[in-house]
């Protein structure tokens, strides 16, 4: 790649999400380096056989990520795997990931701004963020909020309780409800909760939504659009639109009596 290009997409990423903000164990950064002259640049959550296409079909040889294409060390590389069909095609791999979630105007803060919740200054507790309603709604209310304005289900936990302080963790954030708490918050919205952590997270009287990882962080990429627009200025920027959730979801249609 024409390091000059992939150099103003990592640049236009440490103005908004500097690298050294992620965590020590994650892998953001350039992590696939195709060569030749950039051509064009598509983003979206996940690199996958439908993004790669996707960029192919836009003339794009870029592609931004919060996920990172390259997460574990790499044993062995085949040629069906997803860096090397990014190599075979001449496309390179940018993944912002837990820099972009601790960040300013990140992950945390997009979904605060989707569920129209104003932000609360706080003591900083890592990943998660703060904002309140100007009135209380009932946990029921809140749950069908972010169904709708983030296109999915919803599992929640404390139905009847009153919400007007929300906390709010992107993607696995399901461990965040102590911190959620000593905020003093209502219920913590995030991505991924277990079943034991909605009952921990009631012994502190703080409801949980948990609204699938896709959902919480597909936000963000609209917003990636944007920035890297402005940072590119006459290089083409593109959203992968047809991105869809890993997961579907079955309903029982008569019960077992399990």
């Amino acid at each position: 790649m024409n390091m000059q290009g992939l150099e103003k997409v990592a640049q236009a990423i440490q103005e908004w999400a500097p690298w050294n903000m992620a965590e020590g164990w994650d892998n953001s950064g350039v992590l696939v380096d195709a060569g030749g002259v950039m051509t064009g640049v598509l983003c979206a959550l996940d690199i996958t056989p439908g993004c790669i296409e996707a960029a192919r079909s836009r003339g794009c040889n870029v592609i931004v990520v919060h996920h990172p294409v390259i997460f574990k060390p790499l044993k062995r590389l085949c040629g069906n795997d997803l860096p090397a069909q990014l190599l075979r095609y001449g496309m390179s791999a940018v993944c912002a990931h837990t820099n972009l979630d601790r960040a300013a105007g990140g992950t945390g803060d997009t979904l605060l701004e989707v569920m129209g919740l104003s932000p609360v200054l706080m003591e900083q507790e890592d990943f998660l963020r703060v904002g309140e309603y100007d009135s209380a709604i009932t946990m029921e209310e809140f749950a069908q909020r972010a169904a709708d304005m983030l296109n999915t289900q919803v599992l929640y936990s404390g139905a009847g309780k009153s919400i007007r302080r929300v906390g709010v963790v992107t993607g696995a954030g399901g461990s965040f409800f102590e911190a959620a708490a000593r905020q003093g918050c209502d219920c913590l919205l995030t991505g991924e909760a277990s079943h034991h952590h909605a009952l921990e997270a009631a012994e502190l009287g703080v409801a949980i939504a948990a609204a699938g990882h896709f959902a919480t962080e597909r936000v963000i990429v609209p917003v990636m659009v944007q920035r890297l627009r402005k940072a590119l200025g006459d290089v083409a920027v593109y959203e992968y639109e047809q991105e869809q959730a890993p997961f579907e979801l079955a309903e029982a249609k008569q019960s077992t009596g399990y």
